[in-house]
């Protein structure tokens, strides 16, 4: 098996200090809808030359670069194990030239590793065979502002009138935005699961974040009520960065799972407007970056 440690490097690179094209067009057009003179339009100028400068200068986009969370697509045959110590050297490496920041800290004795390599979760490294040729690798940046405002709920909730329903949910999410506020660093982007185990439900919030701004989901009724909830989030009026405005969230993606009787969860991860995200695809002696 090849290594593939300086592409990743690349991949790293590309995510840490590049906004994905769909991420900068949203918040370009956010811009164009608040008002001349606004805080809130002021704040996205500031977003969008500070996206321009990062890929000018090759830089991260924010100081915060998150947990690095990687998600493995691979043909059978392939080692993980190898490919596990590629991508943790690719980390050590890129955190040394300042792609990422030194973010890895021993929760017991709070020590930073200085190198970004922690335990098995740190960075996050997702594995799965697939029936095709080539790798793929997908590279999340989830900084620790928006990551401290995600929410888990348990429906029923009374306290919220929430059943256990798509009404509900949407009660919720709604909830969520509320609580979040400017903290989790608006316009942000909403990943929602509906079901699952308390583990699995918030794992697939995240996964559902690599979705493009502009990609509907399948199911019509979560298609309809993605757009509802984005549109009634704009409508809290919290705004970029909480200044107030029309932007709260540039969009809202969900997807629905398998639950037990007992139980009905909603896990609501929340995504800063520096939405970093990149896909690397090996084909052969081929590498290509999304």
């Amino acid at each position: 098996m090849r290594d593939l440690t300086q592409e990743l490097i690349e991949l790293i690179r590309r995510t840490s200090t590049d906004l994905p094209p769909d991420v900068e067009k949203a918040l370009a057009e956010a811009r164009e809808r608040e008002a001349s003179g606004s805080a809130a339009k002021g704040a996205l100028d500031t977003i969008l030359q500070n996206v321009e400068l990062a890929r000018r200068e090759s830089i991260p986009i924010c100081q915060d670069t998150g947990t690095p969370i990687f998600y493995v697509k691979h043909p059978a045959g392939w080692r993980t194990r190898k490919l596990r110590e590629q991508i943790r050297a690719a980390v050590a490496e890129a955190t040394k030239r300042s792609y990422l920041r030194p973010n890895a800290v021993d929760a017991l004795t709070d020590k930073n590793s200085g190198n970004n390599l922690g335990d098995e979760a740190f960075p996050t490294i997702h594995f799965e065979e697939v029936e095709r040729d080539g790798l793929t690798v997908d590279l999340l940046l989830k900084g620790g502002g928006c990551e401290n405002v995600g929410a888990q709920y348990s429906l029923p909730n009374s306290a919220l009138g929430a059943g256990r329903d798509l009404a509900g949910v949407r009660r919720v999410v709604l909830d969520a935005v509320h609580k979040a506020q400017g903290q989790g660093c608006a316009p942000g982007i909403l990943g929602v699961a509906i079901g699952g185990d308390r583990g699995s439900s918030f794992y697939a919030s995240k996964e559902v974040l690599f979705r493009k701004m502009d990609e509907t989901h399948p199911d019509a009724k979560l298609a309809a009520l993605e757009a509802q909830l984005t549109e009634e989030a704009n409508r809290l009026g919290i705004g970029p960065m909480g200044f107030g405005g029309k932007t709260t969230v540039l969009g809202v993606k969900m997807t629905g799972m398998h639950r037990l009787p007992a139980s009905f969860f909603v896990s609501v991860s929340y995504m800063c407007w520096a939405h970093r995200r990149r896909r690397m695809i090996v084909c052969g002696e081929e590498v290509i970056y999304e």
